[in-house]
């Protein structure tokens, strides 16, 4: 009989491939789609309605606020998804920024609302946000069998919003006034949290087991920061990203709204961010499909295309110049956000992840609430276009900086096993 069953058993197909549409994927997808939607009109909306109540300061402070209050909650938010588990936390949050958007469709119906309670709802909002976070990285490996294909769909998805979200939020602003665009997003939140409550994930012990343990939140605090540190591609890419937040992502908006509004119009502006849209949906697709042996090498080299989108404001070029500025700029951050995240969930132990993503969260963002806040009183020393035209250069520096770095340079890629396991 064994004889028999050996030249049998090499006849077999090998094992298929999990699909990556199952239940949970498919409520993950959905789920973080119609909550990516909402969020991709609110620049938008902050930039034209709070811009014409409070002008480029306005806009860069609120902004400023949503992501400060963001950066200093953030590792909390890490800590708490590996202890009570990601979908929890994001659940709440989403109830949470449904209260906040919600707030404010109500006090933009009533009459322009005070700057107060344009403050005070973004630093709910980013709290909120510092509380869901942290587990979008770590639900991927926990609904999807393969995380680049994953983190390649989901790309695509958030660059579906971007396309459709920036375009019709201008839309709006102009015909009905923000009311429309913040009561949207609120019921976004609410079908994102209906979603999310949905998933079913296996229980394991890593969820639970360091509010079994009895860990106190400071040990928690550290172990994440040993495992961060302990990686020397992810900290020196964080610290570039915090240059490239100064520099680069945190003014863009509030500088590139006020030229491109000033230059060709409110539903120019938005129609250059649907580009970028384009343009990542385009680069989601092909970090699908490509799997180049050192991911963060090719990321930084898609990242160069960004260049393209300040400097194509900046320069004053038509409005086809800066649709095209902006769809290569897409493209280049999402190929590059793919490998990034990838890189970050196959090269990190599950039970550590959501607390080593707070930390690569935190450091990556607080550049940009710094930048955002300095907008506006940095075109008192220079024009806008002038400050997109560093912000172009610094990009280029930058790029170059992740591939001299060789720890970024030779990273290879990891294959992790088939089967996601979960956590409720």
């Amino acid at each position: 009989m064994t004889i028999t069953a050996q030249p049998h058993s090499r006849t077999q197909p090998p094992p298929a491939r999990p699909p990556l549409w199952d239940r949970r994927f498919t409520l993950y997808f959905t789920a973080r789609t119609v909550s990516l939607i909402g969020d991709a009109m609110l620049p938008v909306a902050a930039a034209l309605a709070v811009g014409t109540l409070y002008g480029i300061s306005g806009v860069g402070f609120v902004l400023g606020t949503w992501t400060g209050t963001f950066v200093l909650l953030v590792l909390f938010g890490g800590v708490f998804a590996d202890r009570f588990g990601a979908r929890r936390m994001m659940v709440g949050a989403d109830l949470a920024r449904v209260f906040t958007q919600g707030v404010l469709a109500v006090a933009f119906f009533v009459g322009p609302p005070p700057f107060w309670l344009l403050v005070a709802m973004a630093a709910l909002a980013g709290a909120a946000v510092a509380m869901f976070l942290p587990g979008v990285n770590g639900m991927v490996p926990l609904v999807a069998s393969e995380p680049q294909r994953a983190n390649g769909t989901l790309k695509v998805a958030d660059a579906l919003a971007h396309l459709l979200g920036p375009a019709l939020a201008g839309v709006l602003v102009t015909w009905t006034g923000a009311v429309t665009v913040y009561a949207i997003d609120a019921g976004t939140f609410a079908l994102s949290a209906l979603c999310l409550g949905l998933i079913r994930l296996a229980p394991t012990a890593e969820a639970n087991s360091a509010a079994r343990s009895g860990s106190s939140m400071l040990r928690e605090l550290r172990q994440g920061w040993r495992e961060f540190r302990a990686r020397t591609w992810m900290w020196a890419v964080i610290v570039t990203w915090l240059v490239f937040g100064v520099l680069v992502f945190g003014p863009l908006v509030p500088l590139g709204s006020a030229v491109v509004n000033a230059r060709l119009g409110p539903n120019a502006y938005g129609l250059a961010v649907s580009c970028l849209g384009v343009g990542t949906v385009l680069g989601g697709l092909l970090a699908v499909r490509l799997r180049p042996t050192r991911p963060l090498a090719a990321g930084a080299v898609a990242l160069v295309l960004y260049a393209a989108l300040p400097l194509g404001v900046a320069l004053g070029s038509g409005l086809p110049w800066l649709l095209a500025g902006h769809a290569l700029g897409g493209g280049g951050l999402a190929f590059w956000s793919v490998m990034w995240a990838t890189s970050v969930q196959t090269h990190t132990p599950p039970a550590v992840l959501n607390r080593v993503t707070a930390y690569e969260l935190a450091g990556s963002v607080s550049g940009i609430a710094l930048g955002q806040i300095l907008a506006g009183p940095a075109t008192g020393l220079a024009s806008p276009e002038r400050l997109l035209l560093v912000s172009g250069a610094a990009c280029l520096v930058g790029c170059a900086v992740l591939l001299a770095v060789p720890a970024i340079r030779t990273l290879r890629r990891a294959v992790p096993e088939l089967g996601p396991a979960g956590n409720g």
